[in-house]
């Protein structure tokens, strides 16, 4: 019997829905719909465990085919089974859960796994036909749902930590010990505050792992400042998404840009950042620019309803990553930031921690 998850069930729902439809709607930067920006679908690869299974159409019917094998089933009853699994989904809990009457409809065309195979990069690849160009292209997508927690995009690591350097004062053994026993809900602010208060100056240095340093400078020679000044903003003040922090850094501006005509540098560079980690770029792995085979994703929202978003059409990619994200603190103690330290100069240190995170 499949058991699984909320995220792992909605990878069978977008599967069912979006054969279903027979098209995918892109959406704008607050999740609705682009009215005109519709794609028919021509088909739908996935790839199980025993090959990649195709799903095309003839009329009202659709067409699966593995190699030989060839099953053909109403698509009605797709429409039927997406709309039973939504309302199971939106019934179910915490934890992991199975769905007998499920399971025994995607049983009959060879599907028995509730994620794609690991052995590819995507959830789930369509073919759709691009009525603007006439083009067929295959895009590659990733699920993220809705219907469950809210899905990470940055995972916090010991290789998203950023180094600053306590400059402007000098604090004794006793004192940072004082500093880093502060254990209030809003600690590592907290932390900071007593810096401050004692006329210490926060200086960015460098990321923990030189790696993670370097694909910031691949993106952009500028990134690792912005990021380390939105990271000061996030654990000195209380924005905490994305767009904000980017408005609050461009009010700033720490790194001294030319304004005057509006150019929009944060925003332009901060959304290259989220892209390249949305299409593959790992913290501790070189990242060489080249996209993930993954060239979007399909949003599954409350409603069920499912919105495209792919690096096809990049501005509404980017737009969905800025205002669909939130920076958030995940644990100083795994992680190791958060607390005063010495190097082996003497000098004294202070990391902070990178995660970002889909707004529910």
């Amino acid at each position: 019997m499949l058991t699984g998850n909320i995220g792992e069930w909605s990878e069978i729902y977008t599967l069912l829905k979006v054969v279903a439809d027979k098209e995918l709607h892109a959406g704008d930067k607050d999740l609705n719909q682009i009215e005109s920006l519709i794609y028919p679908i021509v088909r739908v690869l996935r790839t199980e465990s025993n090959g990649t299974y195709e799903y095309s159409y003839d009329n009202s019917l659709v067409l699966i085919k593995n190699g030989l094998i060839e099953y053909r089933i109403p698509i009605s009853e797709f429409h039927r089974q997406a709309s039973n699994l939504l309302t199971s989904l939106k019934n179910a809990s915490g934890g992991t859960f199975s769905f007998p009457d499920t399971e025994k409809f995607i049983n009959t065309f060879d599907c028995h796994s509730l994620k794609a195979s690991s052995s590819v990069k995507t959830d789930i690849q369509v073919v759709i036909h691009d009525c603007r160009t006439g083009a067929t292209p295959l895009l590659g997508f990733s699920i993220k749902s809705q219907l469950g927690g809210a899905s990470t995009l940055l995972n916090a690591s010991r290789a998203t930590n950023f180094i600053y350097k306590i400059d402007n004062v000098v604090l004794s053994d006793s004192e940072i010990e004082d500093i880093n026993s502060i254990s209030t809900k809003s600690k590592i602010k907290d932390r900071i505050n007593a810096i401050v208060r004692r006329l210490g100056v926060i200086t960015f240095t460098k990321t923990e792992n030189p790696v993670f340093g370097n694909n910031l400078m691949l993106i952009d020679s500028a990134l690792p400042d912005i990021l380390s000044n939105i990271l000061c903003l996030y654990f000195t003040t209380n924005h905490t998404t994305t767009k904000e922090l980017v408005d609050e850094i461009t009010k700033g501006n720490p790194l001294g840009y030319d304004l005057s005509s509006k150019h929009p540098f944060y925003s332009y560079k901060f959304k290259r950042f989220l892209t390249d980690i949305a299409l593959g770029m790992m913290p501790s792995k070189v990242w060489t620019g080249e996209l993930d085979a993954t060239g979007g994703y399909l949003v599954v929202k409350d409603d069920g309803e499912i919105l495209c978003y792919h690096i096809y059409n990049r501005n509404e990619f980017e737009d969905y990553l800025l205002n669909n994200t939130k920076l958030e603190t995940a644990s100083s103690t795994k992680h190791n930031f958060g607390s005063i330290y010495k190097n082996d100069l003497g000098e004294l240190l202070f990391n902070l921690n990178m995660q970002i995170r889909f707004i529910k």
